[in-house]
């Protein structure tokens, strides 16, 4: 019951519930629930905390194609817990809790432990499920601006250090109470005041962009069914709305999200037709999303299109979703579960083109819904010279669930990761402007067809966390290898043999 417990209120630390400390109290109680047992035991209970961790967090998953994907997936991910949670045990039966500094080491080898997990169900396998993090369910408290000095990887760190310290004190009360613990509480006082003496810098660097990003409130879903060509109606309809207040021509940029040209432009002439007929009436560019085919591939993609030129660049989705956007390995997965993989009938091939568009001396930095949650693609635009970062997303797969609330989470931590301001517009919500500090500055209501115009600063440096984050995370995974290995060897010392 502890395992389950554990796992299950980590699931209220995430939007839309908000309850961003219980992430604190979730990772003690799981880290605690395996001390005492061996590694075998260690990774059962921590599948068991995994399992319940994912499932009372994505539990949206469940309204795209029903439970199998939420539990399949959760179940996946809690392998990964397991194996972290099984070294987790060996730190505590082979590392002392004699003195303050003893217990602070303790707790160092159990956080970079579960940090290097966490990075591993990030990455692994398919690409991984960057989602869940610790740092994201940090990203609505004063402790995301750890984000602007390391990046998400130092923020996720951080709060498993604080729960390790937590799971520490619990453990050894008696020592807790008779110890000089004056360096614990040093730690843990330096982890929630140094973010407050963060100030990550908003002006511009390169000018103003003035964009309108436009909700159409479309059914967008993968399996809506809708009429043919009604996404595309929707959002023209409400770019011609906001264009009877807005004067032709004072925009740098019309965004629509992702999917928003269901009826693809560079297919359907008649597609085509109606958004040159836009572009070339207002003034103004226009960047949205479609799908498109070459030879036989297929591309989730974002298009530039131009006042009387017309297309000018396209992006192709680097990332598609594993088992959503494409079946890996399709063979393997329709034997198990034919019916469920049947569903998925298309497949959209990894995109290789440039996420950076250049419009009038400005550049800016493209990526497509479910990028938002992968580091290396915010970090892989600002070193190709993204002076802003537009995220085209659409979330009507998953009703007034917490998972638009949750990818809004990572669009702020990416804002204020990469330090520049992230346009996020969604099909349905939501759509939101975060400026690199992470301040929310325009959002729109969910389910509502609506349009928001804001002037976002243009920024050209680099933030500590983009410098260096990639560092710290390489740095975290070789410190999680060399704890492992020395709990590994210390087992094998004590059980070897005396030769006395």
């Amino acid at each position: 019951m502890v395992s389950i417990s554990g796992g299950a209120l980590g699931g209220l630390s995430y939007p839309n519930f908000n309850l961003w400390p219980a992430i604190f109290i979730s990772f003690s109680v799981i880290f605690l629930s395996v001390r005492g047992v061996g590694f075998f035991r260690g990774f059962w209970l921590g599948l068991i905390s995994g399992f319940f961790f994912y499932l009372s967090g994505i539990y949206w998953l469940s309204l795209y194609l029903g439970p199998e994907p939420l539990i399949a997936l959760s179940l996946l991910e809690s392998i990964f817990f397991g194996l972290g949670s099984a070294f987790i045990a060996l730190i505590w039966s082979k590392f002392r809790l004699r003195t303050a500094s003893q217990a602070i080491l303790t707790a160092l080898a159990i956080a970079t432990v579960e940090t290097a997990r966490e990075w591993a169900s990030s990455h692994l396998p398919y690409g991984g499920f960057p989602w869940m993090r610790i740092s994201q369910a940090l990203a609505d408290s004063w402790l995301n601006r750890w984000v602007f000095l390391g990046g998400l990887p130092l923020l996720s760190f951080l709060g498993a250090l604080v729960s390790a310290i937590i799971a520490v004190l619990v453990a050894n009360r008696k020592w807790a109470k008779r110890q000089n613990i004056t360096s614990v509480l040093a730690v843990l006082a330096a982890i929630a005041l140094v973010p407050l003496f963060v100030n990550p810098p908003m002006s511009a660097e390169n000018g103003y962009l003035k964009v309108a990003g436009i909700q159409g409130n479309a059914k967008a879903g993968l399996f809506a069914n809708e009429e043919w060509g009604s996404i595309l109606r929707n959002h023209l309809s409400q770019t011609q709305k906001l264009f009877k207040s807005e004067p032709r021509k004072s925009l740098d940029l019309i965004v629509w999200p992702e999917n928003a040209a269901d009826m693809s432009p560079l297919d359907f002439p008649q597609a085509a037709a109606k958004i040159t007929d836009l572009v070339d009436s207002t003034g103004t560019p226009l960047l949205f999303g479609t799908t498109r085919t070459s030879g036989e591939n297929i591309y989730n993609s974002s298009v530039l299109w131009l006042p009387q030129k017309g297309i000018t660049a396209i992006y192709d989705k680097k990332r598609p979703v594993p088992f959503a956007e494409y079946v890996p390995d399709r063979p393997f997965w329709n034997a198990l579960a034919p019916s469920l993989i049947g569903l998925i009938q298309r497949g959209f091939s990894p995109g290789y083109r440039s996420g950076v568009f250049e419009l009038n001396k400005k550049r800016l930095g493209v990526l497509i819904c479910f990028e938002i949650a992968i580091d290396e693609i915010g970090n892989d635009l600002v070193d190709s010279g993204a002076q802003v970062i537009i995220s085209q997303t659409n979330n009507a797969d998953f009703g007034h669930s917490a998972e638009t609330y949750q990818q809004a989470s990572l669009a702020k931590l990416q804002a204020i990761a990469t330090g520049r301001a992230v346009v996020n517009i969604s099909t349905v919500g939501v759509s939101a402007l975060f400026l690199p500090d992470g301040t929310v500055t325009h959002q729109l209501p969910a389910f509502q067809a609506a349009s928001l115009v804001a002037s976002v600063p243009l920024r050209t440096s680099s933030t500590p966390g983009h410098l260096l984050g990639v560092y710290l995370e390489l740095a975290i995974n070789l410190g999680a290898l060399l704890v492992c290995l020395l709990a590994l060897l210390r087992t094998r010392n004590t059980e070897r043999p005396s030769l006395a």
